[in-house]
Protein backbone atom coordinates (compact mmCIF):
# COMPACT_ATOMS: atom_id res chain seq x y z
CA UNK A 1 0.00 0.00 0.00
CA UNK A 2 2.93 2.30 0.61
CA UNK A 3 4.23 1.65 -2.89
CA UNK A 4 0.82 2.40 -4.36
CA UNK A 5 0.83 5.65 -2.40
CA UNK A 6 3.92 6.75 -4.33
CA UNK A 7 2.65 5.49 -7.69
CA UNK A 8 -1.10 6.19 -7.66
CA UNK A 9 -1.40 9.02 -5.18
CA UNK A 10 -1.39 9.46 -1.42
CA UNK A 11 -5.03 10.39 -0.86
CA UNK A 12 -6.41 7.89 -3.37
CA UNK A 13 -4.80 4.92 -1.63
CA UNK A 14 -5.50 6.47 1.78
CA UNK A 15 -9.23 6.53 1.03
CA UNK A 16 -9.17 3.06 -0.52
CA UNK A 17 -7.41 1.65 2.54
CA UNK A 18 -10.07 3.05 4.85
CA UNK A 19 -12.86 1.63 2.69
CA UNK A 20 -11.19 -1.80 2.79
CA UNK A 21 -10.99 -1.53 6.58
CA UNK A 22 -14.66 -0.54 6.91
CA UNK A 23 -15.96 -3.29 4.62
CA UNK A 24 -13.82 -6.05 6.16
CA UNK A 25 -14.67 -4.93 9.71
CA UNK A 26 -18.39 -5.19 9.00
CA UNK A 27 -17.84 -8.55 7.28
CA UNK A 28 -15.85 -9.76 10.32
CA UNK A 29 -18.75 -8.91 12.60
CA UNK A 30 -21.10 -11.04 10.45
CA UNK A 31 -18.73 -14.01 10.07
CA UNK A 32 -20.51 -17.35 10.16
CA UNK A 33 -19.91 -21.00 9.44
CA UNK A 34 -20.63 -22.36 6.00
CA UNK A 35 -23.14 -25.17 5.53
CA UNK A 36 -20.31 -27.28 4.13
CA UNK A 37 -16.84 -25.87 4.46
CA UNK A 38 -15.12 -23.34 6.70
CA UNK A 39 -16.31 -22.75 10.23
CA UNK A 40 -16.82 -19.29 11.71
CA UNK A 41 -13.24 -19.00 12.98
CA UNK A 42 -11.69 -19.59 9.55
CA UNK A 43 -14.12 -17.13 7.90
CA UNK A 44 -13.29 -14.56 10.59
CA UNK A 45 -9.59 -15.20 10.04
CA UNK A 46 -9.92 -14.54 6.28
CA UNK A 47 -11.72 -11.23 6.84
CA UNK A 48 -9.17 -10.15 9.45
CA UNK A 49 -6.31 -10.87 7.03
CA UNK A 50 -7.99 -8.67 4.41
CA UNK A 51 -8.59 -6.04 7.10
CA UNK A 52 -4.82 -5.96 7.53
CA UNK A 53 -4.42 -4.40 4.07
CA UNK A 54 -6.64 -1.52 5.10
CA UNK A 55 -4.97 -1.03 8.48
CA UNK A 56 -1.54 -1.49 6.90
CA UNK A 57 -2.13 1.38 4.48
CA UNK A 58 -2.67 3.78 7.37
CA UNK A 59 0.92 3.52 8.58
CA UNK A 60 2.84 4.84 5.55
CA UNK A 61 0.12 7.08 4.16
CA UNK A 62 -0.86 8.82 7.39
CA UNK A 63 2.78 9.60 8.15
CA UNK A 64 3.54 10.72 4.60
CA UNK A 65 0.49 12.96 4.23
CA UNK A 66 1.00 14.67 7.58
CA UNK A 67 4.73 15.23 7.01
CA UNK A 68 4.19 16.73 3.54
CA UNK A 69 1.50 19.14 4.73
CA UNK A 70 3.05 20.22 8.06
CA UNK A 71 5.46 23.09 8.59
CA UNK A 72 9.04 22.46 9.65
CA UNK A 73 8.40 23.76 13.19
CA UNK A 74 5.51 21.45 14.11
CA UNK A 75 5.88 18.51 11.71
CA UNK A 76 7.17 16.08 14.34
CA UNK A 77 4.59 17.18 16.90
CA UNK A 78 1.70 16.69 14.47
CA UNK A 79 2.93 13.29 13.28
CA UNK A 80 3.47 12.12 16.87
CA UNK A 81 0.03 13.42 17.91
CA UNK A 82 -1.71 11.57 15.08
CA UNK A 83 0.05 8.34 16.06
CA UNK A 84 -0.56 8.91 19.78
CA UNK A 85 -4.32 8.84 19.36
CA UNK A 86 -4.02 5.06 19.19
CA UNK A 87 -3.33 5.31 22.94
CA UNK A 88 -6.86 6.63 23.39
CA UNK A 89 -8.07 3.83 21.10
CA UNK A 90 -6.37 1.28 23.35
CA UNK A 91 -8.31 2.68 26.30
CA UNK A 92 -11.59 3.09 24.41
CA UNK A 93 -11.63 -0.52 23.16
CA UNK A 94 -12.01 -2.13 26.62
CA UNK A 95 -14.47 0.62 27.62
CA UNK A 96 -16.67 -0.31 24.66
CA UNK A 97 -16.28 -3.97 25.62
CA UNK A 98 -17.41 -3.26 29.19
CA UNK A 99 -20.46 -1.29 28.02
CA UNK A 100 -21.58 -3.95 25.52
CA UNK A 101 -20.94 -6.77 27.96
CA UNK A 102 -22.90 -4.97 30.70
CA UNK A 103 -25.91 -4.86 28.37
CA UNK A 104 -25.73 -8.64 27.89
CA UNK A 105 -24.47 -9.57 31.36
CA UNK A 106 -27.53 -11.54 32.50
CA UNK A 107 -27.91 -13.50 29.28
CA UNK A 108 -24.15 -14.22 29.16
CA UNK A 109 -24.13 -15.46 32.76
CA UNK A 110 -27.16 -17.62 31.95
CA UNK A 111 -25.56 -19.07 28.80
CA UNK A 112 -21.94 -18.23 27.95
CA UNK A 113 -22.63 -18.83 24.24
CA UNK A 114 -24.50 -15.54 24.24
CA UNK A 115 -21.05 -13.93 24.10
CA UNK A 116 -21.47 -14.52 20.37
CA UNK A 117 -23.55 -11.34 20.25
CA UNK A 118 -21.04 -9.42 22.34
CA UNK A 119 -17.91 -9.89 20.25
CA UNK A 120 -19.77 -9.21 17.01
CA UNK A 121 -21.10 -5.89 18.31
CA UNK A 122 -17.69 -4.88 19.67
CA UNK A 123 -16.03 -5.56 16.31
CA UNK A 124 -18.84 -3.82 14.43
CA UNK A 125 -18.56 -0.69 16.59
CA UNK A 126 -14.92 -0.53 15.50
CA UNK A 127 -15.91 0.68 12.04
CA UNK A 128 -17.72 3.79 13.37
CA UNK A 129 -14.55 5.95 13.62
CA UNK A 130 -13.60 4.92 10.09
CA UNK A 131 -17.01 5.75 8.65
CA UNK A 132 -16.99 9.13 10.41
CA UNK A 133 -13.70 10.11 8.74
CA UNK A 134 -14.30 8.66 5.27
CA UNK A 135 -15.74 11.90 3.84
CA UNK A 136 -12.66 13.88 4.88
CA UNK A 137 -10.32 11.38 3.29
CA UNK A 138 -12.29 11.36 0.06
CA UNK A 139 -12.10 15.17 -0.17
CA UNK A 140 -8.36 15.45 0.62
CA UNK A 141 -5.92 16.47 -2.10
CA UNK A 142 -2.32 15.37 -2.55
CA UNK A 143 0.33 17.74 -1.28
CA UNK A 144 2.01 20.30 -3.51
CA UNK A 145 5.30 18.45 -2.99
CA UNK A 146 3.90 15.19 -4.33
CA UNK A 147 2.21 16.85 -7.32
CA UNK A 148 5.36 18.78 -8.16
CA UNK A 149 7.54 15.66 -8.09
CA UNK A 150 5.16 13.72 -10.32
CA UNK A 151 4.87 16.60 -12.78
CA UNK A 152 8.66 16.86 -13.07
CA UNK A 153 9.87 13.31 -13.53
CA UNK A 154 11.93 14.50 -16.49
CA UNK A 155 12.88 18.15 -16.25
CA UNK A 156 15.85 20.45 -16.63
CA UNK A 157 18.96 19.67 -14.65
CA UNK A 158 19.87 21.67 -11.57
CA UNK A 159 22.66 23.42 -13.46
CA UNK A 160 20.40 24.58 -16.28
CA UNK A 161 17.78 25.75 -13.80
CA UNK A 162 20.44 27.75 -11.96
CA UNK A 163 21.74 29.33 -15.17
CA UNK A 164 18.24 30.24 -16.30
CA UNK A 165 17.40 31.67 -12.90
CA UNK A 166 20.56 33.79 -12.83
CA UNK A 167 19.89 35.01 -16.37
CA UNK A 168 16.38 36.05 -15.40
CA UNK A 169 17.70 37.92 -12.35
CA UNK A 170 20.31 39.73 -14.44
CA UNK A 171 17.75 40.64 -17.09
CA UNK A 172 15.38 41.97 -14.45
CA UNK A 173 18.17 43.96 -12.77
CA UNK A 174 19.31 45.55 -16.02
CA UNK A 175 15.77 46.46 -16.97
CA UNK A 176 15.05 48.07 -13.59
CA UNK A 177 18.28 50.13 -13.51
CA UNK A 178 18.17 51.06 -17.18
CA UNK A 179 21.97 50.88 -17.35
CA UNK A 180 22.11 48.65 -20.38
CA UNK A 181 18.62 48.96 -21.75
CA UNK A 182 18.38 50.39 -25.27
CA UNK A 183 16.01 53.21 -26.13
CA UNK A 184 12.44 52.01 -26.46
CA UNK A 185 11.38 51.20 -29.98
CA UNK A 186 8.05 51.89 -31.56
CA UNK A 187 5.60 49.02 -31.09
CA UNK A 188 5.42 46.74 -34.11
CA UNK A 189 2.65 44.43 -32.94
CA UNK A 190 5.09 41.51 -32.58
CA UNK A 191 5.85 39.82 -29.26
CA UNK A 192 9.58 40.18 -28.43
CA UNK A 193 11.49 36.98 -27.79
CA UNK A 194 13.72 36.61 -24.74
CA UNK A 195 16.54 34.10 -25.12
CA UNK A 196 18.34 32.86 -22.00
CA UNK A 197 21.91 31.70 -22.22
CA UNK A 198 21.91 28.02 -21.27
CA UNK A 199 24.92 25.83 -22.05
CA UNK A 200 24.33 23.39 -24.87
CA UNK A 201 25.97 20.51 -23.04
CA UNK A 202 23.37 20.46 -20.22
CA UNK A 203 21.17 17.37 -20.53
CA UNK A 204 17.75 16.67 -18.98
CA UNK A 205 17.97 14.89 -15.62
CA UNK A 206 16.72 11.34 -15.34
CA UNK A 207 14.92 9.88 -12.33
CA UNK A 208 16.59 7.05 -10.43
CA UNK A 209 14.50 3.98 -9.72
CA UNK A 210 13.83 2.87 -6.16
CA UNK A 211 16.47 0.13 -6.44
CA UNK A 212 19.04 2.48 -7.96
CA UNK A 213 18.51 5.07 -5.23
CA UNK A 214 18.78 2.60 -2.35
CA UNK A 215 21.69 0.67 -3.88
CA UNK A 216 23.88 3.47 -2.51
CA UNK A 217 24.95 2.76 1.06
CA UNK A 218 24.30 6.31 2.33
CA UNK A 219 20.61 5.84 1.43
CA UNK A 220 20.34 2.13 2.18
CA UNK A 221 21.65 2.50 5.73
CA UNK A 222 18.82 4.93 6.53
CA UNK A 223 16.21 2.45 5.28
CA UNK A 224 17.89 -0.37 7.20
CA UNK A 225 18.03 1.83 10.30
CA UNK A 226 14.31 2.65 10.26
CA UNK A 227 13.32 -0.94 9.38
CA UNK A 228 15.51 -2.81 11.87
CA UNK A 229 14.67 -0.37 14.67
CA UNK A 230 10.93 -0.88 14.07
CA UNK A 231 11.39 -4.66 13.85
CA UNK A 232 13.36 -4.77 17.11
CA UNK A 233 10.83 -2.60 18.91
CA UNK A 234 7.80 -4.63 17.85
CA UNK A 235 9.37 -7.94 18.88
CA UNK A 236 9.38 -6.65 22.45
CA UNK A 237 6.29 -4.42 22.17
CA UNK A 238 3.99 -7.25 21.10
CA UNK A 239 5.84 -9.84 23.15
CA UNK A 240 5.27 -7.84 26.34
CA UNK A 241 1.64 -7.05 25.54
CA UNK A 242 0.92 -10.73 24.92
CA UNK A 243 1.88 -11.32 28.55
CA UNK A 244 -0.09 -8.42 30.00
CA UNK A 245 -2.28 -11.01 31.77
CA UNK A 246 0.56 -11.41 34.27
CA UNK A 247 0.41 -7.70 35.10
CA UNK A 248 -3.39 -7.79 35.25
CA UNK A 249 -3.05 -10.61 37.78
CA UNK A 250 -0.45 -8.65 39.75
CA UNK A 251 -2.79 -5.67 40.15
CA UNK A 252 -5.64 -7.98 41.20
CA UNK A 253 -7.88 -7.79 38.13
CA UNK A 254 -7.34 -11.23 36.62
CA UNK A 255 -10.21 -12.89 38.49
CA UNK A 256 -10.93 -16.59 38.61
CA UNK A 257 -12.34 -18.04 35.39
CA UNK A 258 -13.86 -21.01 37.25
CA UNK A 259 -15.36 -19.22 40.25
CA UNK A 260 -16.39 -15.85 38.78
CA UNK A 261 -19.44 -15.20 36.65
CA UNK A 262 -18.39 -15.00 32.96
CA UNK A 263 -19.42 -11.34 32.62
CA UNK A 264 -17.58 -10.34 35.82
CA UNK A 265 -14.42 -12.19 34.77
CA UNK A 266 -14.26 -10.43 31.38
CA UNK A 267 -15.16 -6.98 32.76
CA UNK A 268 -12.42 -7.21 35.39
CA UNK A 269 -9.86 -8.10 32.71
CA UNK A 270 -11.03 -5.13 30.60
CA UNK A 271 -10.60 -2.84 33.62
CA UNK A 272 -7.10 -4.22 34.11
CA UNK A 273 -6.23 -3.38 30.51
CA UNK A 274 -7.51 0.18 30.99
CA UNK A 275 -5.37 0.62 34.10
CA UNK A 276 -2.23 -0.71 32.37
CA UNK A 277 -2.68 1.69 29.44
CA UNK A 278 -3.36 4.71 31.68
CA UNK A 279 -0.36 3.95 33.89
CA UNK A 280 2.29 3.96 31.18
CA UNK A 281 1.18 3.90 27.56
CA UNK A 282 -0.99 7.01 27.24
CA UNK A 283 1.34 9.31 29.23
CA UNK A 284 4.31 8.05 27.21
CA UNK A 285 2.63 8.92 23.91
CA UNK A 286 1.88 12.49 24.92
CA UNK A 287 5.22 13.18 26.59
CA UNK A 288 6.70 12.32 23.18
CA UNK A 289 4.28 14.69 21.43
CA UNK A 290 5.28 17.66 23.60
CA UNK A 291 9.03 17.01 23.60
CA UNK A 292 9.77 15.74 20.09
CA UNK A 293 10.45 19.19 18.63
CA UNK A 294 12.67 20.12 21.56
CA UNK A 295 14.65 16.91 22.06
CA UNK A 296 14.66 15.62 18.49
CA UNK A 297 13.57 12.30 17.03
CA UNK A 298 16.88 10.44 17.19
CA UNK A 299 17.61 11.47 20.78
CA UNK A 300 14.18 10.31 21.98
CA UNK A 301 14.62 6.99 20.16
CA UNK A 302 18.08 6.46 21.65
CA UNK A 303 16.84 7.34 25.14
CA UNK A 304 13.89 4.97 24.75
CA UNK A 305 15.92 2.01 23.52
CA UNK A 306 18.55 2.54 26.23
CA UNK A 307 15.96 2.72 29.01
CA UNK A 308 14.12 -0.34 27.70
CA UNK A 309 17.35 -2.33 27.53
CA UNK A 310 18.02 -1.63 31.20
CA UNK A 311 14.41 -2.23 32.32
CA UNK A 312 14.08 -5.53 30.45
CA UNK A 313 17.40 -6.70 31.89
CA UNK A 314 16.15 -5.91 35.40
CA UNK A 315 12.85 -7.70 34.78
CA UNK A 316 14.59 -10.59 33.04
CA UNK A 317 17.24 -11.36 35.64
CA UNK A 318 15.12 -10.58 38.72
CA UNK A 319 11.70 -11.58 37.40
CA UNK A 320 10.72 -14.18 39.98
CA UNK A 321 12.37 -12.35 42.89
CA UNK A 322 10.47 -9.12 42.11
CA UNK A 323 7.11 -10.88 41.66
CA UNK A 324 7.55 -12.93 44.84
CA UNK A 325 8.58 -9.99 47.05
CA UNK A 326 6.57 -7.05 45.72
CA UNK A 327 3.96 -6.95 42.99
CA UNK A 328 3.98 -3.15 43.37
CA UNK A 329 7.63 -2.95 42.29
CA UNK A 330 6.89 -5.23 39.34
CA UNK A 331 3.95 -3.04 38.26
CA UNK A 332 6.12 0.10 38.59
CA UNK A 333 8.93 -1.31 36.41
CA UNK A 334 6.44 -2.68 33.87
CA UNK A 335 4.64 0.70 33.67
CA UNK A 336 8.00 2.45 33.29
CA UNK A 337 8.79 0.15 30.37
CA UNK A 338 5.41 1.00 28.80
CA UNK A 339 6.19 4.68 29.29
CA UNK A 340 9.56 4.47 27.54
CA UNK A 341 8.14 2.35 24.73
CA UNK A 342 5.87 5.22 23.77
CA UNK A 343 8.05 8.11 24.96
CA UNK A 344 10.61 6.51 22.73
CA UNK A 345 10.78 4.19 19.72
CA UNK A 346 7.08 3.34 19.39
CA UNK A 347 6.40 6.95 18.36
CA UNK A 348 9.69 7.77 16.66
CA UNK A 349 9.76 4.65 14.47
CA UNK A 350 6.51 5.97 12.98
CA UNK A 351 7.62 9.60 12.68
CA UNK A 352 11.16 9.23 11.34
CA UNK A 353 10.42 7.20 8.14
CA UNK A 354 7.90 9.89 7.17
CA UNK A 355 10.67 12.50 7.11
CA UNK A 356 14.03 11.01 6.11
CA UNK A 357 13.22 9.77 2.60
CA UNK A 358 12.70 11.79 -0.60
CA UNK A 359 9.17 12.57 -1.73
CA UNK A 360 9.30 10.15 -4.64
CA UNK A 361 10.01 7.15 -2.38
CA UNK A 362 8.67 8.34 1.00
CA UNK A 363 5.50 6.26 1.16
CA UNK A 364 7.23 3.12 -0.14
CA UNK A 365 10.13 3.38 2.30
CA UNK A 366 7.78 4.03 5.22
CA UNK A 367 5.70 1.04 4.15
CA UNK A 368 8.79 -1.18 4.16
CA UNK A 369 9.74 0.06 7.64
CA UNK A 370 6.22 -0.52 8.97
CA UNK A 371 6.08 -3.99 7.38
CA UNK A 372 9.33 -4.89 9.13
CA UNK A 373 7.72 -3.81 12.39
CA UNK A 374 4.75 -6.11 11.79
CA UNK A 375 7.20 -8.89 10.93
CA UNK A 376 8.60 -8.34 14.42
CA UNK A 377 5.07 -8.70 15.78
CA UNK A 378 4.73 -12.03 13.95
CA UNK A 379 8.02 -13.22 15.46
CA UNK A 380 6.75 -12.25 18.93
CA UNK A 381 3.32 -13.86 18.52
CA UNK A 382 4.16 -16.88 16.40
CA UNK A 383 7.60 -17.59 17.83
CA UNK A 384 8.36 -16.29 21.31
CA UNK A 385 4.81 -16.70 22.57
CA UNK A 386 5.19 -20.44 22.03
CA UNK A 387 8.28 -20.47 24.27
CA UNK A 388 6.88 -18.82 27.37
CA UNK A 389 5.63 -22.05 28.97
CA UNK A 390 8.85 -24.05 28.56
CA UNK A 391 9.47 -25.69 31.93
CA UNK A 392 6.01 -24.85 33.22
CA UNK A 393 3.35 -22.17 32.95
CA UNK A 394 5.07 -18.80 32.29
CA UNK A 395 8.39 -20.34 33.39
CA UNK A 396 10.35 -19.03 30.39
CA UNK A 397 9.15 -15.42 30.54
CA UNK A 398 12.26 -14.23 32.35
CA UNK A 399 14.40 -15.56 29.50
CA UNK A 400 12.12 -13.89 26.94
CA UNK A 401 12.60 -10.55 28.71
CA UNK A 402 16.36 -11.01 28.45
CA UNK A 403 15.96 -11.68 24.72
CA UNK A 404 13.83 -8.55 24.39
CA UNK A 405 16.63 -6.55 26.06
CA UNK A 406 18.99 -7.77 23.32
CA UNK A 407 16.58 -6.57 20.63
CA UNK A 408 16.39 -3.16 22.35
CA UNK A 409 20.17 -2.97 22.22
CA UNK A 410 20.10 -3.74 18.49
CA UNK A 411 17.52 -0.97 17.99
CA UNK A 412 19.77 1.43 19.92
CA UNK A 413 22.78 0.86 17.68
CA UNK A 414 20.99 0.96 14.30
CA UNK A 415 19.46 4.32 15.29
CA UNK A 416 22.89 5.86 14.64
CA UNK A 417 22.32 5.19 10.92
CA UNK A 418 19.37 7.59 10.92
CA UNK A 419 19.83 11.37 10.40
CA UNK A 420 18.22 13.85 12.79
CA UNK A 421 15.30 15.66 11.12
CA UNK A 422 14.43 18.18 13.84
CA UNK A 423 14.19 21.74 12.54
CA UNK A 424 14.93 20.79 8.92
CA UNK A 425 12.72 20.92 5.85
CA UNK A 426 12.03 17.64 4.07
CA UNK A 427 14.27 18.81 1.23
CA UNK A 428 17.15 19.52 3.64
CA UNK A 429 16.88 16.15 5.39
CA UNK A 430 17.33 14.18 2.16
CA UNK A 431 18.87 16.08 -0.72
CA UNK A 432 16.17 15.79 -3.41
CA UNK A 433 18.85 16.10 -6.12
CA UNK A 434 20.01 12.60 -5.15
CA UNK A 435 16.87 11.25 -6.86
CA UNK A 436 18.31 12.12 -10.28
CA UNK A 437 21.26 11.27 -12.47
Amino acid sequence: MGRLGDKVGRTTVYSAGLMIAIITTIASAFSSSMVKGFNVFIVLFIWRVLLGFGIGSDYPLTATIVSEYASVHNRGKLMAAVFSFQGFGNVLAPIVSIIVLACFAQSVDRDVQNLDYVWRIIIGVGCIPGVSTLYWRLTMTDSERFRHVNDNDLGPSDESTTVASESEKLLAQETSTGSTSPAPEEPTGEVPEVVLAIPNEVQPRHVKSFMQYFSEWRHLKVLLGTSIAWFALDVAFYGINLNSSIVIGAIGFAGDIKADRPSRYIIRNCLGNIIINILGSVPGYWIAVFTIERLGRVRIQLMGFAALTVLYLILGFAYHQILDKSSGVFIFIFSLAQLFQNFGPNVTTFVIPGEVFPTRFRSTAHGISAAMGKLGAIVAQGGFFQLKDIGGKNAFINRLLQIFALFMLIGFFVTFWIPESKGKTLEEICDEREEYY
